[in-house]
């Protein structure tokens, strides 16, 4: 911890790589919450792989692959919207092939590109060290979108949520909403993107909420927790990857998930704890 804390105070990369950090544990956070409650995690997953197709269109074409990412995952999002709320029979076959196609359109692409580049490469598997100023402001703008929009619309992403026929009989505009909603999710891909790549972009963008989720019902909480989670994830995992040696966003992923078996282990424990004392108390009541 100590190598690393003296890293930190002396190489720009390591202090990148923290602000990129905390700036992606806001919008994992903020949005992670909406694909579990939602419980469209295999949707989120078709928006990110699908990503990989404008990063490779953009390098072939000279251009910010992150641009190439953001405007494909808004198109991915605002198709899979469409898809999901007129033709839902055959939703799972739509995603799953925009899944593949993404990923074929990337590499092809990323093949036809003249030379080999490692900052690609990252695209895939994350690599958060290598964050640039520049990214770092393009992740703070995408952070202020995500939260103005969390900000304007959380009682009717709330309503869309939990109770999509409510929110019609209250005369919300469900489909918008919904579309919006998927928009959300795939500027925080784009986000997590450096950090740990589209392989395991899902990964961060889950288990927060999830851990997040099974100690509290509550959106707002869960906001604030999953928050502090991604955070505390990112912040170990940089830690752990930095002393032994190991990549950044494949050790984030693992903390995350074994945080996440550790909370359900946790709460089944504290429920069980729970019921023998309601059973003692019930038993000495009579």
């Amino acid at each position: 911890m100590s190598d690393f804390i003296g890293a930190l105070w002396q190489y720009a990369f390591i202090q990148n790589a923290v602000l990129a950090g905390v700036l992606s544990s806001f919008a994992c956070g903020m949005t992670g919450v909406y694909v579990v409650v939602k419980r469209i995690t295999f949707i989120s997953g078709g928006i990110a792989h699908a990503v990989l197709g404008g990063i490779g269109i953009a390098y072939y074409l000279g251009l910010d692959p992150l641009l190439g990412a953001v405007i494909t995952a808004l198109f991915s999002a605002f198709l899979l919207g469409m898809i999901n709320l007129t033709a839902r029979q055959h939703e799972d076959t739509v995603i799953g092939a925009l899944w593949a196609v993404g990923m074929a359109v990337g590499i092809i692409f990323i093949t036809l590109t003249p030379g080999y580049s490692v900052d690609l490469m990252s695209f895939l598997f994350g690599n958060i060290l290598m964050v640039t100023k520049p990214v770092l402001w393009l992740l703070l703008l995408l952070d202020l979108i995500i939260l103005l929009l969390v900000v304007v619309f959380y009682r009717q992403f709330l309503l869309v949520c939990y109770d999509e026929e409510y929110a019609r009989l209250r005369g919300l505009p469900v489909k918008f909403l919904y579309i919006l909603l998927l928009a959300l999710i795939a500027l925080t891909v784009v986000v997590l993107i450096k950090v740990v790549g589209l392989i395991m972009v899902i990964a961060l963008l889950t288990l927060p909420a999830a851990v997040a989720g099974l100690f509290t019902h509550n959106l707002r909480q869960m906001m604030v927790s999953a928050t502090g989670l991604s955070l505390l994830f990112i912040l170990a995992g940089l830690v752990i990857s930095y002393n032994l040696n190991l990549p950044s966003g494949a050790t984030i992923v693992i903390i995350a998930g074994l945080c996440y078996l550790g909370a359900i282990g946790f709460r089944k424990l504290v429920l069980k704890i729970r019921r023998r004392k309601e059973i003692a108390f019930d038993g000495g009541g009579e």
